[in-house]
């Protein structure tokens, strides 16, 4: 059956706000049929070539980012600070801004596979778009632990704090939640992993355009973000961007949002990239400074 004609409203909500965070895989882990692209391409209405030509643009602009910082030498001398011998696993457990298919995580994949020396790491991105603290503690087994990892981070919180447009008197979770299930992540998850978690902090958005764009019922504040922001920065680890001031010193630049107001643009998670990589050399430098110069360098 032949897809309908898609309009070009239709096709722009797709193309910006669906295909990069739709993985049908991460959504659906249990059917047999979740690397089907062809019934991907089904749900999201488009063809599979053009899925898969979407999918490869999106790879090639983290690409683009990557080799952007690269030219950076303050990233160079990061790479060098960071203690990785190139084999270690490297999983981010977070919501829509980490699965983004062209987001932060994946120009970091890019930026290590290129900029480290025999790099074979094993990449794990486990972002579900629009989980809570709640949606991402349920499957930590699954989409953390059992791949052994060796770096984790955590970018976790943005969601918890919705307001739904018919229930603005609250946020979607209490904040005493987010902090129990950011406790358990952390126990969890720190028991199984020799570097300590790195703690991705939520960015303030840009209320006026999230509330205006029809996609959404909920609003998020930055009142709210700041009491999660707080939570974060007093977790054992590596805290990244532990004020949230990497999207803009002073208020949030919108050059480093999409249209929504919430999700990145690749300026924005470039700035993500560069804060996470900071995070990473002071937690190296730690850990070889508490156990002595056996780390691995490469």
């Amino acid at each position: 059956m032949a897809n309908k004609k898609l309009s070009e409203d239709e096709k722009s909500v797709l193309e910006q706000f669906m295909i990069p965070f739709f993985h049908l895989e991460k959504r659906f882990p249990l059917f047999p049929g979740k690397l089907n692209k062809e019934a991907e391409s089904l749900l999201l209405g488009i063809s599979r070539d053009e899925l898969i030509k979407n999918r490869a643009n999106l790879t090639e602009n983290s690409k683009q980012a990557a080799l952007e910082l690269l030219k950076e030498d303050e990233i160079i001398d990061l790479l060098e600070d960071i203690p990785l011998d190139g084999e270690e696993t490297i999983v981010a457990l977070g919501d829509s801004i980490t699965e983004d298919a062209q987001g932060w995580f994946e120009i970091l994949r890019q930026v290590l596979e290129i900029g480290v020396e025999d790099a074979n790491f094993t990449f794990v991105n486990s972002g579900v778009a629009y989980n809570t603290t709640a949606d991402a503690l349920r499957r930590v087994d699954r989409d953390v632990l059992m791949h052994e990892p060796d770096w984790v981070f955590v970018a976790l919180g943005t969601f918890d704090v919705q307001r739904l447009s018919i229930a603005q008197d609250r946020t979607l979770l209490p904040l005493s939640e987010t902090w129990e299930n950011l406790n358990t992540i952390q126990e969890v998850v720190g028991n199984r992993c020799e570097n300590p978690i790195l703690w991705v902090t939520p960015t303030p958005v840009i209320e006026e355009l999230l509330v205006e764009n029809p996609i959404y019922e909920y609003s998020i504040s930055e009142r709210d973000l700041v009491e999660v922001r707080e939570l974060i920065a007093g977790k054992t680890g590596g805290i990244v961007d532990p004020r949230g001031l990497r999207m803009g010193e002073n208020e949030a630049e919108a050059w480093n949002y999409i249209g929504d107001g919430l999700h990145h643009s690749l300026s924005g998670h470039m700035n993500t990239v560069r804060e996470v990589l900071r995070t990473m050399a002071e937690v190296g430098a730690k850990n070889s400074h508490e156990h002595g110069p056996d780390q691995h360098q490469h």
